[in-house]
């Protein structure tokens, strides 16, 4: 076995378990979002964040284990297919669940108007096969924007897709010196265009829709975030940091999404942004390059870091339909967090549940019959 294809054998699980820590802290981001009344009043307010953390993630991982192969007979087509069978099954329960959960509301939008059954069937199609919605549309059912109403953490999927399909065509290609220039001019754009106040909030919640510039600032979220991943890959040299990267990185995690809203008079406020800039642009890739350069351990921590990994995709692509509902009943009742703090706690337990469920009998065996297959 050549000294590539070890490398390329090689699991990161301390990644893995720190993708499963941001996956938990999404939902909890999603939870304060039933009481906020605007980004800045969100009390668990920078989770969204943690999409650039997995774009980092996704683009170390992928270069690890594919800059290799390329010259082995690696194809686009073929690794294209990988993706697909990697991402699509989940998808597809992804937006099934939304479905159930849009049909259990009534088919109504936000504002009370009823939905047909065309469009729901419509925004049915568009989620399976990865189409965006446009504001205003008929698939746009919910009437707030999201690109994939039925189950809105999808847009990231999309966004994934894309640097997937980059990097098959374009990115793999570039030498390393291509790729840092390409990164930093990413990075570049991302910070002007977050400074410039494109959101209406100066922060980078771009992405979920796609009207308001959101389809741009997602994809230079994508841009210099997964080529970042793809850059530290190549040459990657661990530190020596012992084996304490996993509490590390989580604690640094745990902190930064968790931050408020940056502030000094409750408003809207460009410092905002700069932390935000600072997170994305630095500290991300700096605790994936921790996080990866930790050893894999034993014990607790490895148990902890397989089953966090192992749930991770599964609990963030699931959960959001279940939001659907507790946010409708949330609104409908005047309720506060104080009030109903137990039911996001099941919620949470039970989009884990689920979701290790979904693994093991769905999943996992979709994807090992699909790859001895195709």
């Amino acid at each position: 076995m050549t000294t590539a294809d070890e490398e390329s054998r090689h699991r990161y699980e301390i990644l893995d378990g720190l993708r499963g820590v941001a996956a938990l802290l999404v939902i909890w981001y999603h939870v304060f979002e039933a009481f906020a009344t605007s980004p800045v009043d969100q009390r668990f307010n920078h989770g969204y964040l943690a999409v650039d953390f997995f774009f980092v993630l996704s683009g170390f991982v992928i270069g690890h284990a594919y800059d290799g192969r390329w010259k082995r007979g690696m194809t686009p087509g073929r690794f294209i297919l990988r993706r697909i069978i990697r991402l699509q099954p989940m998808v597809i329960i992804g937006v099934l669940l939304g479905v159930i959960s849009f049909i259990i509301q009534g088919c109504e939008r936000w504002d009370g108007i009823a939905v047909s059954t065309a469009a729901v069937i419509l925004s049915f199609i568009f989620g399976l096969f990865m189409l965006p919605a446009l504001p205003g549309t008929m698939p746009e059912v919910r009437g707030n924007g999201e690109m994939f109403p039925l189950n809105g953490p999808s847009w990231s999927l999309f966004f994934e897709y894309i640097g997937s399909i980059g990097y098959a065509l374009w990115l793999h290609r570039l030498s390393r010196r291509g790729l840092a220039i390409f990164t930093i001019l990413s990075g570049i754009a991302l910070a002007v265009w977050t400074l410039a106040d494109m959101s209406g909030s100066y922060h980078t919640g771009f992405g979920w829709s796609a009207g308001d510039y959101g389809f741009v600032g997602g994809f230079l979220r994508l841009s210099f975030s997964f080529s970042a991943g793809l850059l530290m890959a190549r040459g990657f040299k661990p530190l020596s940091i012992g084996s304490y990267g996993f509490a590390l990185c989580s604690v640094l995690i745990i902190i930064l999404l968790a931050m408020p809203y940056i502030s000094a008079d409750g408003d809207k406020s460009i410092a905002n942004a700069c932390y935000e800039i600072i997170c994305t642009l630095a500290l991300f890739p700096v605790i994936v390059y921790l996080g990866a350069s930790t050893p894999n351990g034993s014990g607790i921590s490895d148990k902890a870091c397989r089953f966090l990994g192992s749930i991770s995709y599964p609990v963030y692509i699931i959960h959001y339909p279940m939001m659907y509902l507790f946010y409708a009943y949330i609104w409908s009742h005047h309720l506060t967090f104080a009030q109903t703090w137990p039911i996001a706690l099941a919620i949470c337990l039970a989009a884990i549940l689920l979701a290790r469920l979904l693994l093991k009998y769905y999943d996992l065996p979709l994807r090992h019959h699909l790859s001895k297959t195709l």
